[in-house]
């Protein structure tokens, strides 16, 4: 019985976090088979199919693929502030800023927009500068800073984020980029899922089936 009340109370609070914090989507194009969790904020962001984003994050300008898996309070892009200028307050640039006042209208330049490619898995608490392009596969550590572009199926940690190795050979990563499998379709998927265990096994059964 204890039990059962604690699986009641724990299902509460989620569902009371849900409706306390929906997540904020300004601009945003997310696909109705992605997930977007609670009290993150998204603005000109789009999500294609089966990626989720977890709790608290923040994205601005990103270009998410499919399949990704990012954990909470991520946060991606972000404003521009132009250091050639006298100052960096937005006080002095134009548009509307936190502050309320403008004491001149300078334009600044748009913020750049990221892109997330496919499968990519970004742990909790991670950084990526606006403008930076992660490629399919690569996975991204806790709490890692990135400042630069990051290659298909590497493995980047640390602040600032470095090269940890690559998951697989290069031959390997090549093949899985040819295949693009995250582009087959639901039916074509569950066949391929069975061997997705195993890189080598389904890179050869997919030549088989493609001869």
């Amino acid at each position: 019985m204890w039990g059962i009340m604690k699986d009641y109370r724990w299902l509460f609070s989620k569902a009371l976090k849900i409706l306390l914090h929906p997540a904020a989507l300004h601009a945003c194009n997310v696909d109705k088979t992605s997930r977007v969790c609670s009290k993150s904020e998204l603005t000109n962001c789009e999500v294609d199919k089966f990626t989720y984003i977890g709790y608290g994050c923040f994205m601005v300008n990103t270009k998410i693929g499919r399949f990704c898996s990012i954990a909470d309070r991520v946060s991606i892009g972000g404003a521009m502030h132009p250091m050639q200028y006298v100052s960096t307050s937005p006080v002095f640039h134009a548009g509307d800023n936190v502050l309320g006042v403008n004491f001149s209208h300078h334009m600044i330049p748009d913020t750049p927009i990221s892109i997330i490619e496919n499968d990519v898995w970004i742990g909790q608490g991670a950084f990526v500068k606006a403008g930076v392009t992660i490629g399919t596969g690569a996975v991204i550590g806790m709490g890692a800073v990135v400042t630069g572009n990051i290659g298909p199926y590497e493995v980047w940690a640390g602040n600032p984020a470095r090269l940890i190795r690559k998951r697989f050979d290069d031959l390997c990563i090549q093949q899985l980029l040819e295949s693009k499998w995250w582009n087959f379709g639901d039916d074509e998927l569950k066949e391929y899922a069975k061997s997705f265990n195993d890189p080598a096994v389904f890179l050869e059964i997919y030549k088989q089936r493609k001869k």
